[in-house]
């Protein structure tokens, strides 16, 4: 399912100049908001999601911000970040008309982008960019050719998407680190975590490639490489291991059968799962028991019929 940004935007005495411009790229949806605000206007807003602004003209001087109903006002922004679950407010000092950029970002990709110069952490808290300063400057400058982009697009998504991530390294303070001299990248290992349980959880039934990437926030071809580089593997033949460890797990209490096994793993039937094993092990799941649970017998079948599929 394509991300999707949600935001709750309760506003007073605002009205928008032009029809909302806006354009999408993976993890990221842009949008250019151009509006005049009254004196005493403002809203308030939530998002699910994390998010990037930049005002383009006129809303650094005239809009101030809070991230608490009761904390005082703070003027001056001239971009922010914003984690996903936090709400803000704004408010007008006087009347005037405004643009502002916003970057709705998905999660996943968002953690990918910015491993490995920051931790999860640094996404979840209220970045604000004063409007005084290079640092504005330069955001800026960047976030006006997103918008040219959202309002006629010529150029491609890889340099928004270079955009964006010199923009968060800037809104988020982010420092140098020494480059690596192996050139590997790679998945999170935040990432790696989400998709280990995921799979866990997940295990008894069919998973693909392309929803292994969905949990991470990527596109297939990017995923597979990321995953590659990170556990010198396929994330196919990463799924057939995780699910022979299981098996293997399960095959030690003989009150289950080997097609519950089956079942519960993820296998099409129980001769699935004997040829995988067989091919890991050099030898059958029934031999295998023997040979470690001695005279113990196990169920001779399954009460449940298998009717997952694996990648194969």
């Amino acid at each position: 399912m394509s991300f999707m940004p949600r935001i709750t935007a309760e506003t007073r005495a605002i009205e928008t100049l032009r029809p909302l411009a806006w354009r999408r790229w993976p993890g990221v949806i842009a949008d250019v908001w151009h509006v005049r605000g009254a004196a005493g206007g403002g809203g308030y807003y939530l998002s699910p999601y994390p998010r990037l602004v930049v005002f383009l003209e006129g809303g650094a001087a005239a809009m101030r911000l809070r991230a608490q109903a009761d904390a005082a006002w703070c003027a001056g922004v001239g971009a922010f970040y914003v984690p996903g679950g936090q709400p803000l407010w704004s408010d007008l000092r006087h009347t005037q008309d405004f643009a502002h950029l916003d970057l709705h970002l998905e999660p996943g990709p968002l953690l990918h982008r910015l491993c490995p110069v920051a931790s999860e952490a640094r996404t979840e808290a209220l970045h604000l960019l004063p409007a005084e300063g290079a640092g504005y400057g330069r955001v800026r400058s960047m976030a006006e050719i997103i918008a040219q982009e959202v309002d006629s697009p010529q150029r491609s998504d890889l340099m928004l998407d270079g955009l964006v991530t010199a923009i968060l390294a800037e809104v988020l303070g982010l420092e140098a680190v020494p480059a690596d001299p192996m050139g590997r990248g790679g998945l999170s290992p935040h990432m790696i975590r989400r998709l280990d349980q995921f799979t866990r959880d997940n295990l008894h039934r069919r998973m693909t490639v392309p929803d292994l990437a969905e949990v991470a926030g990527l596109s297939e071809s990017w995923f597979a490489r990321a995953f590659k580089q990170s556990l010198n593997t396929t994330p196919q033949r990463w799924l057939m291991q995780t699910r022979i460890a299981r098996a293997t797990e399960l095959m030690a209490d003989p009150a289950l059968g080997l097609a519950e096994i089956a079942a519960a793993t993820g296998f099409a039937d129980q001769a699935h799962l004997t040829r995988a094993f067989g091919a890991v092990h050099g030898q059958t799941p029934g031999a295998w028991r023997r040979a470690r649970l001695g005279g113990t017998r196990s169920k001779p079948g399954g009460l449940v019929q298998a009717t997952s599929h694996i990648l194969s």
